[in-house]
């Protein structure tokens, strides 16, 4: 048994788990061996992902937990006695980071469950229903493009398009990552589940707020009530006609910059319409480059990478931004002679959490001394695909500072107490 489990099981033997304590040095641990030159890098389906999962996998054994692995090499733990229940709630979230991201991305959720499990266990408590807490691989797009891919592929939504994508790093593809770990790619192909829909009675997700609300209302925690779907291109390569600086006039240029830029100009005139009608759109370019090996300060370039982030709460949202979107690639190359190349498109459906466990759950806030309150998620999250599933999902947020996915994420480890005990009420006195 390591120094940590040492620590808080002789804690607890004194009678009283110390949640925030166990916290704190869980989010030391991890981020000291995942730290990178800013901030921490799990990369999705790598060695340090599998290294914090035997890490959380160590906790849980000295925590007197049951572990396992399950097809799609996500770490599951719960109680010993619930470890062979035919259904369960699943609580959890992923372990994986953007590059040089923030320690609490995704780790709080999971970190929060096993705190529900830890304190069950050690005040000798039961849970309304079996309880299971899983630690999932790969959620963040950042690694090879495509989001969710754990949680898809364990419920067999995951495309041969998303499979097939990149590496940013080494340029495999991601099937190829996913068999080395263990996963059998032949089921995933299939869409095939890798975890029996019909075992999970339904899910919770824990998870950082990556927006400023919770901070201005001096909350510490808050319901979701439901999560924004997602139109994402990778690549857009704007194609147009090299030339120089000074000895082409603007009506014989085709060039691709201002082409990209024409485009996306166009894009958030239209979106600032689109709020003004009171509809819920966000619109983002994460990543614009010219070729590094031929650009130069002179020349006019001959083509421009970037990609493209579409969100909405509303599916009907997210297909009338696809068909402007379309409309306007087409308006430009006209206009400017320029040719615009899409890679594949990755979707995926805004999601409602379940009223039935949001109900629940403003219960539980103030059962525990917190004022009830719902909001929006404006970022992605497992629990989407949970819910578009068609399995009853519900989440939390935790207040944070300074956004997400990068190194200045601040979480309290009161704040997220907070949560987890929201969790670990309705876990014990609502879900039944």
């Amino acid at each position: 048994m390591n120094n940590i489990n040492r620590e808080i099981r002789a804690e607890s033997l004194m009678g009283k788990f110390d949640a925030e304590g166990a916290a704190a040095r869980l989010f030391e641990d991890v981020a000291a061996f995942s730290a990178d030159t800013a901030g921490v890098s799990r990369p999705a389906f790598s060695a340090m992902e599998t290294r914090t999962l035997k890490y959380l996998e160590d906790y849980a054994h000295g925590q007197g937990l049951a572990v396992h692995y399950d097809a799609g090499q996500n770490a599951v733990f719960s109680l010993p006695e619930d470890a062979e229940a035919k259904k369960f709630i699943l609580v959890g979230s992923h372990v994986d980071s953007v590059p040089n991201g923030g320690n609490f991305d995704g780790l709080a959720g999971v970190i929060a469950g096993l705190l529900c499990l830890a304190r069950a266990r050690y005040e000798g408590i039961r849970f309304a229903k079996p309880v299971k807490v899983i630690a999932m691989r790969g959620e963040e797009s950042a690694w090879f493009g495509p989001c969710y891919i754990a949680s898809k592929a364990l419920l067999g939504k995951l495309e041969e398009e998303e499979i097939n994508a990149t590496h940013k790093g080494d340029g495999r593809d991601l099937g190829t990552h996913m068999s080395e770990i263990g996963i059998n790619m032949n089921r995933v192909r299939q869409h095939l589940p890798l975890m029996d829909p019909k075992t999970i009675d339904s899910y919770i997700e824990l998870h950082i707020e990556q927006g400023p609300l919770l901070i201005e209302k001096d909350m510490p925690a808050a319901v979701v009530s439901g999560i924004r779907g997602n139109i994402r291109y990778r690549n857009i390569r704007c194609i147009g006609e090299p030339g120089h600086s000074g000895a082409v006039p603007r009506a014989y240029r085709k060039d691709p910059v201002l082409a990209m830029a024409d485009l996306l100009t166009r894009l958030d005139e239209s979106w600032l319409t689109i709020l003004q009608k009171g509809e819920d759109l966000v619109i983002t370019c994460g990543m614009v480059a010219t070729d590094p090996q031929r650009h130069a300060l002179t020349r006019i370039p001959d083509l421009v990478d970037f990609s493209l982030d579409l969100r909405s709460q509303s599916a009907e949202a997210l297909d009338d931004i696809r068909t402007l979107l379309m409309q306007e690639i087409r308006t430009v190359e006209k206009e400017r002679g320029v040719t615009f190349e899409r890679d594949g498109e990755m979707c995926t459906a805004p999601a409602l959490c379940d009223n039935q466990m949001i109900d629940g759950l403003s219960e539980s806030m103030a059962r525990v001394n917190q004022k009830p309150f719902t909001m929006p998620s404006g970022g992605g999250h497992d629990a989407a695909v949970f819910a578009n599933a068609g399995i009853p999902s519900a989440m939390i947020f935790v207040r944070n500072r300074n956004g997400s996915h990068n190194p200045d994420e601040a979480m309290e480890i009161a704040d997220l107490i907070a949560g987890t005990d929201i969790i670990f009420n309705y876990l014990t006195e609502v879900a039944q």
